[in-house]
């Protein structure tokens, strides 16, 4: 068992061993808590400033440590912040090399700016010609003045328990939320009474909160050397496949893609891990005759370059976001901010 999965395991897992070992863990949780919460206070207060942005700034953040769709929303965003006639730049910190990349081939036509510095980077969208920013993983860079704030909640990774690094995988207590201007409550494979389950427990944290419900779903399959070449998802259905995987949340992505009647073996690796040629050559040579090697557009960035040109070809999935519920909510969101870039105040309620 690698690092991460055993990280994994003690937040997420159910047995004797997991529990026990969360329970060594609460003396630490309770001091990140206190300088988590240390924090905070110093920003409500104004002892710690915000500092203005030189276009308006949309955030799309979480409270855990990854696996809850960040970069499709962002990407979705932006998309729809253009649509309304804004000129959106993605900014983020670049934590992974990944992510620039996935956001670039996701919206070719969106500047994607990175760096540690939020405000400078969004000063560099604007001078890039950006009227809005949308950042991804922000919410808890609170220096950056943002004009919403969108926090992701993953029903898939949703426990009933809000425990804190290094006992769980929450950068902040649940209660947080109610900084957020909107909560989305994401889902791959999550069943409609987890999902509830979910917005129930939000609902007692941050009543005020409004809430939407949105699906990350698979869309089809597009071959990593040449995205020109698609096919349906439907071309699973009774295949060998190895999901080759370095995300947060693999096993939400791998029972997606049982759900298409493919049978799955899993091939993961750390988040964010970079692909070496080595690592490329194992994942090949492991390939019995006829599986599917298939991926995330996340890991293809990294994968493609070092496929061999002789080897099955490597494939990944495109993913749509579909808004289940609170459509409306989202769409005035996104519109009060296109008026706050237009100098007019927004809509009340």
């Amino acid at each position: 068992m690698g690092e991460r999965q055993f990280v994994e395991s003690v937040w997420y897992g159910d047995d004797r061993l997991s529990r026990t070992l969360r329970a060594a863990l609460r003396p630490l949780e309770g001091i990140f808590r206190a300088a988590v919460g240390t924090r905070g206070m110093l920003y409500d207060t104004g002892w710690l400033r915000t500092s203005p942005t030189a276009i308006p700034a949309i955030s799309i953040g979480n409270v855990t440590v990854g696996g809850t769709g960040k970069t499709p929303i962002a990407a979705w965003v932006a998309r729809e912040l253009a649509a309304r006639g804004a000129r959106p730049a993605i900014v983020l910190r670049g934590y992974g090399d990944d992510e620039p990349l996935v956001h670039s081939l996701l919206n070719p036509a969106v500047p994607v700016v990175t760096g540690a510095d939020r405000v400078q980077a969004i000063e560099t969208a604007a001078a890039r010609g950006a009227t809005v920013a949308v950042l991804d993983d922000a919410f808890q860079h609170r220096r950056a003045r943002r004009a919403a704030d969108i926090v992701l909640v993953s029903a898939d990774r949703w426990r009933g328990e809000a425990h804190l690094l290094p006992a769980g995988p929450f950068r902040e207590p649940l209660g947080a939320l109610r900084r957020a201007t909107m909560i989305i409550v994401t889902r791959k494979t999550a069943s409609d009474a987890v999902v509830d389950a979910v917005h129930a427990a939000i609902a007692r944290v941050a009543p005020g909160v409004p809430r939407v419900g949105v699906r990350l779903a698979l869309e089809q399959l597009v071959r990593a050397d040449d995205a020109s070449q698609v096919r349906p998802l439907s071309a699973l259905a009774g295949a060998s496949v190895a999901a080759v995987l370095s995300i947060a949340d693999p096993r939400s992505f791998v029972r997606q893609l049982e759900s298409t009647g493919a049978r799955v073996r899993p091939v993961i690796f750390p988040d964010h891990h970079h692909f070496s040629a080595a690592d490329v050559s194992r994942v090949v040579r492991s390939l019995t005759a006829g599986e599917w090697p298939v991926c995330t557009l996340k890991d293809a960035v990294k994968l493609a370059p070092e496929w061999p040109r002789l080897a099955p070809p490597l494939w990944y999935v495109s993913q749509q976001v579909m808004v289940e519920r609170g459509v409306g909510g989202l769409e005035r969101l996104l519109d009060d901010v296109m008026r706050m870039r237009s100098g007019t105040p927004p809509t009340a309620g």
